[in-house]
């Protein structure tokens, strides 16, 4: 899994790509929770994602937990196959997905 990031301002982008799994959701979590605390919106670029598991969702959710009390959150850019999953999981009811 690879993780860039863009900052303007108040802003921040995060850019995943590859698989996010049991393995990587650690990384992911670890760099996304040291980054956003000045932050009030926060966007998961998901172009290059190839798959999601249980344990990325679980980080997604908990981003999400934390910036509905300071901002908001927003997921761009997702291919079919990772929406069939937020869909399947209910997610696209819980994540402002674009």
């Amino acid at each position: 899994m690879v993780i860039n990031k863009k900052t303007d301002g108040t802003s921040i982008v995060f850019s995943v790509a590859g698989r996010l799994n049991t393995n990587t959701a650690v990384e992911l979590e670890t760099e996304v929770k040291s980054s956003i605390e000045n932050m009030t919106d926060v966007t998961f670029d998901l172009k290059e994602l190839e798959y999601i598991s249980s344990a990325g969702l679980r980080v997604l959710l908990s981003v999400q937990k934390i910036m509905n009390k300071k901002g908001k959150m927003t997921i761009i850019n997702c291919n079919d196959d990772i929406m069939d999953i937020f869909d399947v999981t209910g997610f696209t009811d819980i994540l402002n997905i674009e």
